[in-house]
């Protein structure tokens, strides 16, 4: 869980407690996340040093971004990770350029909840879970149960953190990254099962702008998987045509009778909410059938034990998209014994530099075509800073 443990090399707690928030959510970081987080004017001196001290004493390096001022903080060095114990984090590895803006999405989501602990590691997950269905179990234990919890545990997705408030309160965040829902259909099916065991729970959205106008499609999937439990009928009707779905996918025979029952159920068991359940079922079993059936999740949302929250994030990300990838490693040296050609043959040599070559013939423009010329970028630099919210 997210701790304060102050890093080596640094000045403040409060320095090293951004950093582990950093490190454990995201690995990248702009100054204003930080300003807000400490409280202190984004673009002043005790920020802009912060900074040019992690640069400056190789903790992070700056990565320039397509806004021609901004600058994007990639936090590397081994000895921070190592001492919060994950010297493997992927974080560490250079940002994809795609993903930037994204990791920098979940991090504002995190420093909007201060006072949560955060769970980021599977392994974490596994335990925090297994010991809330060790203390709090609101159904009868049968055969076979330990199995099925263990199972559960490990299909817990490990890509969004899990946040839990001093109160035992647990909070699911999700961020939204584009208008489709299957994903989150199954997020929500994956923590089933921490829903069910967790005194008090909230399932909190984070949307990016402007995907907070796709709110309604994302409550129908709420509707969907936490406000409507399966009916054990309806479970075992399921359990059939998963079985024969699943024969006729590997190409087994069928009867003819079967093939008409089954044709039947496609049309009846269709929607994406069971098409993402049979998926699952075909990796883990019936046990995708246990929080589906049970009503513990509706009860608790009826009695406000569970809650779903909205979060819109206030921020533009897309000037925040890095122009390169971090500067490549230094190349491995190669293992001996090249594969070679027959002895004695010729081989034609392998240019790899090839000389200069003369630059193309250009026809010199007039002053009118070149202040034609002029205005058309400039008009398109006007469009691109307009399009990246830049104010001019």
């Amino acid at each position: 869980m997210s701790g304060s443990t102050p890093s080596p090399g640094l000045a403040s707690e409060r320095q090293a407690r951004f950093l582990v928030l950093v490190m454990r959510h995201a690995g990248v970081c702009v100054p204003r996340q930080y300003a807000s987080f400490a409280s202190i004017a984004n673009g002043g001196k005790k920020c802009n040093g912060f900074f040019a001290k992690l640069v400056r004493r190789r903790f992070a390096s700056a990565i320039p971004c397509i806004h021609n001022r901004a600058r994007l903080y990639h936090v590397h060095a081994r000895g921070l990770y190592c001492a919060l114990g994950e010297g493997a984090s992927r974080y560490r590895r250079p940002v994809p350029a795609g993903r930037a803006a994204e990791r920098l999405m979940l991090l504002d989501a995190v420093l909007s909840a201060p006072d949560l602990g955060w769970l980021t590691t599977a392994a974490e997950k596994r335990a925090y879970l297994a010991r809330l269905s060790a203390s709090t179990s609101t159904e009868p234990a049968s055969d076979g149960s330990a199995d099925r919890s263990s199972e559960a545990v490990r299909d817990l997705p490990s890509t969004f953190p899990i946040g839990v408030e001093s109160g035992g309160r647990v909070v699911l965040l999700y961020l939204v990254t584009d208008p489709w829902t299957e994903h989150f259909r199954t997020f929500l099916q994956g923590h089933a099962a921490l829903l069910r065991a967790a005194p008090a729970w909230t399932v909190r959205l984070a949307f990016p702008r402007p995907l907070d106008h796709f709110y309604g499609a994302y409550q129908t999937v709420i509707h969907e998987e936490l406000e409507s439990p399966l009916h054990p009928i309806t479970i075992g009707e399921l359990k059939w045509y998963f079985d024969h779905r699943r024969q006729a996918d590997e190409g087994q025979p069928l009867h003819p009778q079967t093939q008409g029952f089954l044709s039947v159920g496609a049309k009846v068991f269709g929607i994406p909410r069971f098409t993402e359940m049979y998926r699952r079922w075909r990796r883990h079993g019936n046990v995708v059938f246990e929080g589906v059936s049970s009503p513990a999740i509706a009860e608790a949302l009826e009695a406000s034990r569970g809650a779903v929250e909205c979060l819109v994030l206030p921020h533009v990300y897309r000037h925040l998209s890095p122009l390169v990838t971090e500067p490549p490693r230094r190349p491995e040296p190669m293992a001996r014994g090249l594969r070679r050609g027959e002895e004695g043959q010729k081989r034609r040599a392998q240019v790899l530099n090839p000389g200069p070559q003369p630059p193309p013939a250009e026809t010199p423009l007039t002053v009118s075509e070149q202040l034609d010329r002029d205005w058309h970028r400039l008009n398109e630099w006007y469009k691109a800073q307009k399009a990246l919210g830049v104010t001019l």
